[in-house]
């Protein structure tokens, strides 16, 4: 078994179509490309380079990361881009990364109950209710076999696992993209998201070897909803790429079922039984519902007002297309295509992160870095990617800084400024290390913004430096302040 991060992590099978062996020779320029995205999305937590006779750099850290991923799957292990490595890159597989070193999320994060409740929201059309509900609970009747773990099925309300099928963007941060491409992906055990499961409904679903497998695809993602990662033993159901089989009597294999008990035990009495053979659900009778969790969100201390004047930010950035407000270990999105404000705890969608001092997104790798106090993290969707977090000494600076204030990508420049205190660095991204000359003062370097900034973020071409709660519009390229605005002014408040 292989470890992941204790998060949110958003598991995604991907099924693409075969191909056949090419030259080991002369890979073409799509094929190098595809390895690329490949070694990208999968083996590497900061993307990858395709090789390229102009930098030689970009050259070994390709070569490295094929051998990672040549070692992982037991072929020859020569960083060259031959026909059996882009035979297992086409098959189908799961979408986490394969870079890990457990098989469970790092903290083991699991249901500290004794039953768990799921509910699906949203059917596809190509299954009738009632066979997704029997395949849904025969899935689940896997793991309740040997884990003293109980699952009730429910029909309104939120349950502990939201299941549904939709395409396309669907609100998780990870968009669907098609037929053949994401079949499904899964959140690890927690609050919010955590456990809820998602199929695309793009796909063909189905119980045979035709199209996609719902048993199949299911019982990988709820094996993800309940703590599991993936495996390196290829008979096992946790195993990155996906293949089909007899789903007839099927059982968990040994490396799962070993991988599942390590989190929650053995099962020595008999489960409770969850529904195998239930009514039509067009006109559900509602089940009697455990009594609900305590709401971290109305236990806790009150969530910040967005619409006070004096409203400070902690951090702030853009997020594919989206602007993120972050407060008191809490954030406020606001979409590009208007839809209203809306809040969330930042432990509900990254958990293991309480609070972001500072973020920026760096498009080009499809990234945002969350720096907290003396480290920081390195985000894909809801994913932090694995080895994270790391202490900020790794991205450059000196060990006096304890704390960064903000941080911004600047597009025209290909540069990241992070400020602390009245000082401000500046991050060669393309390069991934500190430019000379720095830190520089704030008020002489930018003039107009004063000497401090706590939020900064870029939308539409200006800069804006927060401090307190007021923030300068700024171009960049002229050092020039535009204008002066408030805060609260993004909140689209009365």
């Amino acid at each position: 078994m292989e470890p992941a991060l204790a998060v949110k992590t958003v598991m995604i099978v991907v099924i693409v179509a075969l191909c056949g062996a090419v030259p080991t020779t002369s890979p073409s320029h799509e094929e190098l490309a595809k390895a690329q995205d490949y070694l990208s999305e999968f083996f590497s937590d900061v993307g990858v380079s395709a090789p390229s006779s102009v930098r030689r750099s970009s050259l070994d850290s390709f070569e490295d990361t094929l051998k990672k991923m040549q070692e992982y799957f037991g072929l020859e292990v020569s960083g060259q881009l031959d026909s059996n490595t882009l035979e297992v890159m086409a098959r189908p597989r799961c979408g986490y990364t394969d870079v890990t070193r457990y098989g469970h999320f790092e903290g083991r994060p699991r249901w500290d109950k004794t039953v768990v409740t799921y509910r699906i929201t949203d059917y596809t059309p190509d299954l009738s209710q009632s066979d997704v509900d029997v395949t849904i609970a025969k899935v689940l009747k896997l793991y309740s076999d040997i884990i003293p773990l109980d699952f009730q099925h429910i029909h309104s309300g939120t349950a502990d696992i939201m299941i549904m099928f939709k395409a396309r963007d669907h609100g998780d941060f990870a968009p669907f993209d098609g037929e053949g491409g994401v079949l499904a992906h899964a959140f690890s055990p927690g609050q919010g998201n955590g456990g809820d499961t998602h199929f695309d409904e793009d796909e063909s679903w189905t119980l045979t070897s035709a199209g996609s497998n719902l048993f199949l695809v299911a019982a990988h993602e709820f094996g993800h909803a309940l703590g599991l990662t993936h495996s390196q033993v290829k008979t096992a159901l946790m195993y990155p790429t996906y293949q089909y089989v007899n789903t007839e009597g099927y059982m968990l294999p040994d490396d799962d079922r070993q991988g599942v008990q390590a989190i929650y035990g053995v099962r020595t009495t008999s489960s409770q039984p969850t529904t195998t053979n239930p009514q039509p659900t067009n006109k559900p009778v509602p089940t009697p519902q455990p009594r609900p969790e305590p709401d971290p969100e109305t236990t806790s201390e009150p969530p910040p007002d967005r619409c006070n004047r004096n409203l400070i930010f902690d951090a702030a950035t853009s997020i594919q297309r989206s602007l993120y407000f972050f407060k008191d270990g809490h954030f406020w999105k606001r979409s590009s295509s208007w839809d209203g404000i809306s809040m969330h705890k930042i432990q509900s969608v990254w958990p293991g992160i309480s609070r972001v001092d500072a973020a920026y997104e760096y498009k080009k790798r499809n990234t945002v870095i969350f720096f907290e106090g003396d480290h920081y993290w390195r985000i894909r969707g809801n994913a932090v990617l694995p080895g994270y977090p790391k202490p900020l000494s790794d991205f450059g600076l000196p060990p006096s800084v304890t704390k960064v204030d903000a941080a911004v990508y600047v597009s025209v420049t290909g540069r990241t400024l992070l400020f602390v205190q009245n000082r401000y660095w500046s991050y060669n991204e393309r390069r991934g290390r500190m430019d000379g000359g720095y830190p520089k003062s704030i008020r002489r370097e930018l003039p107009g913004i004063g000497s401090r900034v706590d939020a900064a973020f870029e939308n539409r071409g200006y800069l804006y430096f927060s401090y307190g709660s007021s923030q300068t519009e700024y171009h960049y390229q002229r050092r020039r302040a535009i204008r002066t605005l408030l805060n609260y002014g993004w909140m689209d408040c009365n």
